[in-house]
């Protein structure tokens, strides 16, 4: 059977400065955000995209009443999620902000919009798993997430669009005064802040490690 992990290797960078506690519960996170944002980047027909979606979207919903099927990642949900209070229909939220993807070839300001709720539910509910929290970690997860999304775009103007909503949220966030459990989310909006200003990323070159690690390290 093919391991669980995460493919993003700034997201696996990320991990290592998460309280140890946490990890398998953030990672787990990363994992179902990975799978949606495949089945987008894999849709040739939308409503075929939509429908499995929709089926993740209900399979996780449905762990709160029943086990996991004989599913991995459903099942590390079960494992790694559940028991930290986190709730299967709370990961389920995930599905709104990449189904919105879906509804047109390139994305416009509302589909944006409702987009940037996929990295606002996530940081959301790292935090919980992380047992910390601040003020702007959600704004900060909408910036990630339009961040990301601009890199994705392959059309210039929406793309440059994206970005600059990222940009717009992220000067309002501050992870230089967040708590240290919260480092890991921390050392992404970093990132993200740097995508916001760059028509190229690079992930997991040397320079952006180096970056992400003297945060992970001294939350400079």
């Amino acid at each position: 059977m093919t391991p669980l992990i995460v493919a993003d290797p700034e997201r696996r960078l990320a991990l290592a400065y998460a309280p140890a506690h946490a990890r398998p519960a953030i990672e787990t996170l990363w994992l179902i955000d990975e799978r949606m944002g495949a089945i987008v980047a894999a849709a040739r027909e939308p409503a075929i995209g939509a429908m499995r979606l929709i089926w993740w979207r209900d399979a996780l919903a449905a762990l709160d009443q029943r086990e996991a099927p004989a599913e991995p990642l459903l099942a590390r949900v079960s494992a790694a999620l559940l028991p930290t209070g986190i709730a299967g229909s709370d990961v389920s939220a995930i599905e709104e902000g990449w189904s919105a993807l879906l509804d047109g070839e390139t994305p416009d300001e509302e589909m944006m919009r409702l987009h940037a709720s996929r990295g606002a539910v996530l940081f959301a509910l790292a935090a919980r798993a992380l047992r910390a929290d601040a003020s702007d970690v959600t704004t900060a997860g909408e910036g990630w997430a339009l961040a990301d999304l601009g890199h994705r775009i392959s059309v210039a103007a929406p793309a440059a669009q994206a970005r600059g909503m990222a940009a717009e949220r992220l000067a309002t966030v501050n992870p230089h005064r967040w708590p240290r459990a919260l480092r890991a989310l921390g050392l992404l909006t970093l990132l993200a802040t740097r995508d916001a200003g760059t028509e190229e990323r690079r992930q997991g070159s040397p320079a952006r490690v180096l970056r992400g690690a003297l945060y992970g390290l001294t939350g400079l």
